[in-house]
Formats: C-alpha cells, sequence, structure tokens
C-alpha cells in the first residue's frame, strides 16, 4: 500500500511539475509576443515621428512660422561697440526690445547707445571684458539690478586673426579661443540660469561657416566656431533630455555668417562674387533677427549655404573637395 501510496504522489508531483513548466513555456511565448509587438509598435511610431517631423519641416521651409514679439524682452549683446554687434543691436532697439550693449571698448559701445537713444530706443551700456569670469559675474549683478533679467543673450563677440597656422603665435591662439569660445560659456553660465527658472529665454550663439567647412589662413578661427556649434547643440540635449523639468521655453539658435564685411574679412577671395557675395553687417543683422524671431535652430547666411554644406557632407570627401576648388572662395593672409 505505501507503495502504490509513493507512485501516486510521484504521479501527481509529476503532473505537476510537467503543467507549471507548460505554464512556463507559455508564459515566455507569450512574453516574447509581447516585446516582439511592443519592439514593432515602438518602430512604427518612430518611422511616422520621423516622417511627420521631415514634412512638417518642409512645410516650414516653405511656409515659416510667424516672427514672435521681442517688445519688451531685454536682450544682451556683445561685441555691440561695432558690425554686426551694434547693427542687432539698432534693429531690436526698433523691435521695441531693451538692448544691453556690452563691449570692451567704452567708446564705440557708448556710440550704440546714444545711436539707440537718438531713435527713440531703450539702451544701456556697459564695458566688461567677456574674458573675464569674474568681470562677467559683476556685470550679471549689475543688469540684473539696473535693467532686469536677460531674455535673450546673443554671444556675438569674436576675433579673426588670418594667417597661415604656424605663422599664429600663442598669444594669438589663446586671444581666439578666449574671446571665441570661452566667452560663450562663462555668459552661459552666468545668465542661462535665470532662464531656466522662468522656463523663458532665447540663446543666440555666433558660429560661422568656418565652423562648418576647413579653410586655410583660419585653422584656430575654425576651431573656435566649430566649438561654438558643439557647445550650442551639447546645450540644447542637455535640457531637452532633462527628465524632472521642462525647458522647452529656452530656444536656440546657432548663426553661420559666411563673409560680413565688419572689417575682420581684409583680404577675401571670392570668384564669383555675384553669387557669393560679400554681406553688410545691417543685412546680416537683419537675417539673425528674423531667425531669432521665428525660432530657427541654425541659420546661414546666406541662408542656401547651411542646407548645401549639410547636403555635401553626404558624398565623399573628395567631392567636397572639388566643389570648393571650383568655387576657390576664403580669406587671403593678414
Amino acid at each position: 500500500m505505501a507503495s502504490v501510496e509513493s507512485q501516486r504522489n510521484g504521479s501527481a508531483q509529476h503532473n505537476m511539475h510537467a503543467v507549471e513548466k507548460a505554464f512556463r513555456d507559455d508564459q515566455g511565448i507569450a512574453m516574447r509576443i509581447y516585446a516582439g509587438v511592443s519592439f514593432a509598435v515602438e518602430v512604427i511610431v518612430f518611422v511616422v515621428r520621423v516622417y511627420a517631423s521631415w514634412f512638417y519641416g518642409m512645410y516650414r521651409f516653405f511656409v515659416p512660422p510667424e516672427p514672435k514679439s521681442v517688445r519688451g524682452e531685454i536682450i544682451l549683446i556683445t561685441g555691440s561697440g561695432h558690425g554686426m554687434g551694434r547693427e542687432m543691436a539698432l534693429q531690436f532697439a526698433a523691435l521695441g526690445g531693451i538692448v544691453v550693449c556690452v563691449d570692451i571698448n567704452a567708446s564705440t559701445n557708448k556710440d550704440t547707445v546714444e545711436l539707440i537713444k537718438e531713435n527713440k530706443g531703450k539702451a544701456y551700456g556697459y564695458q566688461c571684458d567677456v574674458t573675464d569670469r569674474s568681470a562677467i559675474s559683476e556685470l550679471g549683478d549689475r543688469i540684473r539690478k539696473e535693467v532686469g533679467e536677460v531674455d535673450i543673450l546673443v554671444n556675438n563677440a569674436g576675433i579673426m586673426p588670418c594667417k597661415p597656422f604656424l605663422e599664429q603665435d600663442e598669444r594669438e591662439i589663446r586671444a581666439t579661443f578666449e574671446i571665441n569660445v570661452m566667452s560663450h560659456l562663462w555668459l552661459l553660465q552666468m545668465f542661462l540660469p535665470s532662464m531656466m527658472k522662468r522656463n523663458h529665454g532665447h540663446i543666440v550663439a555666433l558660429s560661422s561657416m568656418a565652423g562648418l567647412v576647413g579653410l586655410r589662413n583660419l585653422v584656430p578661427y575654425c576651431g573656435t566656431k566649430s566649438a561654438v556649434k558643439g557647445i550650442m547643440e551639447a546645450l540644447h540635449e542637455e535640457l531637452r533630455e532633462d527628465k524632472v523639468t521642462d525647458y522647452s521655453g529656452i530656444k536656440f539658435t546657432t548663426v553661420y555668417p559666411y563673409i560680413v564685411d565688419t572689417g575682420l574679412c581684409k583680404n577675401p577671395k571670392i570668384k564669383f562674387p555675384s553669387f557669393m557675395k560679400i554681406v553688410s553687417p545691417r543685412d546680416a543683422a537683419e537675417s539673425i533677427i528674423d531667425a531669432v524671431r521665428r525660432e530657427y535652430t541654425d541659420a546661414s547666411i546666406p541662408r542656401f549655404l547651411f542646407y548645401t554644406n549639410n547636403h555635401c557632407r553626404i558624398y565623399p570627401r573628395e567631392v567636397a573637395t572639388h566643389i570648393k576648388d571650383f568655387l576657390d572662395s576664403g580669406l587671403e593672409a593678414h
């Protein structure tokens, strides 16, 4: 009897194990099916988003968004004493913005402020070495007390030594990186926290087509402008991917001018001047402000160059080299 009972128990346990195994097998199959369906849905959503964004981008290319108002916005512009900086200051003020002019040259910066006030605009002038982090900290405190929180930061100040790389000394190279790159970081650390707290603001950075395409006689300069592009893209992603706070109210615009007649380009070389003409500071400023008001992420001057460069990147490097040689444009050493 005991033997029969043990056989029955063994048989029951065996059946139970078989049921459990079948259940596990069925469960495993179900999980695999669920994972496969989930992945397929994820892929479909991804493809739909990509194509929707592509078609929306094409639509916006032909039907640009309406420009936003900058009336009453506090707009800080570095390098406002001359060139594009001055023209941007004048045009932003004409649109009703409160312009904060910052330049190391107190005299020319004062002229910009006076020009704005003569045209019934609102402007404040500050002398500052934007490569000095402590000076920027003091500047930020003064602006908050005397004007208010900055809404639009335009990192425009820059220099462009133009000579063969091996002829550039340590002082020139360090100055190029301090002004063209480090000043962006110090100003961002000063004014970005307030924008993040309010979820409102716009960062504008002047890169260059030389930050996308390497040019002779501008090796360190090309490096700095490429760095500006990287900083802007990385900072945008850092805020976009924040899982705790929404920073969608902070916009970014990186500008890639070609050759602008600001005095920095002393010996331009242009094979087809009617096609690749030198742009005046006024026209360049107008294009930049339009890009800011329409909240474009990237904008080149002329506009087609940015898209042309991206298109050329899909080809072997030799093709882009042939195109550059054909256009035969750039800057001679000076």
